[in-house]
């Protein structure tokens, strides 16, 4: 067995004060995402969505936040896919945001909620081509025999496709979590670190500090 319990660091960027809360936790989010922006953080957007299957499997993969707002935190992904599926088997998920390099993570807690078809074509339109064209090549997760398959689906429907605009499929598109609660966690020193959690109660935010 390889023993890793030497590999640790302190942390010492920062803490986090009850006295510079805001009383809205997507405030306090969205100063931490363009802090993350500004320290260039690799993929400041990326998040981890974690879902349960019909067993009580948890899931986790990495997802790309695409739009947020008062309403919730939006992003796409194949209909078919495995995590869609777990999703309309229960709506109830996390996000995890771990932006290691400025000792900081946010973990949502929610309800995914699809998107409307206009949402997504929205969306859909913005994408680079070749993104518009993957979108139509993966039957996601389900299995493949080799990459090739991929590639030689790719080009077919990039020619397919070559003399217009690429359509929005009818098995891609969105979800939106509506957040119940948000957790801010700031590395300390000694192990001493902040944790805040809002919660959402008759839709009004509370706010208590956590032991780390």
């Amino acid at each position: 067995m390889s023993d890793l319990s030497d590999i640790r660091r302190e942390y010492l960027k920062g803490g986090l004060r009850r006295k510079d809360l805001p009383s809205d936790p997507l405030e306090l989010f969205e100063r931490w995402l363009e802090q993350a922006k500004i320290a260039q953080v690799l993929d400041p957007t990326a998040m981890s969505l974690a879902t349960v299957d019909e067993r009580g499997q948890p899931f986790q993969r990495v997802v790309l936040l695409k739009q947020y707002d008062q309403k919730g935190f939006v992003f796409y992904t194949n209909l078919g896919s495995r995590k869609s599926q777990h999703i309309a088997h229960n709506p109830k998920v996390s996000l995890l945001f771990p932006w290691q390099s400025l000792e900081r993570q946010i973990h949502i807690t929610g309800t995914a909620e699809k998107l409307s078809a206009t949402e997504a074509l929205k969306y859909f339109v913005s994408r680079p081509r070749d993104s518009q064209l993957g979108a139509w090549v993966s039957q996601q997760s389900a299995p493949i025999s080799a990459r090739g398959v991929l590639e030689s689906k790719f080009l077919e429907l990039k020619q397919k496709f070559a003399k217009g605009e690429v359509p929005l499929p009818d098995f891609w598109g969105g979800y939106r979590v509506k957040a119940d609660s948000l957790e801010f966690w700031q590395g300390g020193a000694k192990r001493l670190h902040d944790r805040f959690l809002y919660t959402l109660e008759e839709e009004r935010w509370s706010v208590e500090r956590l032991a780390p």
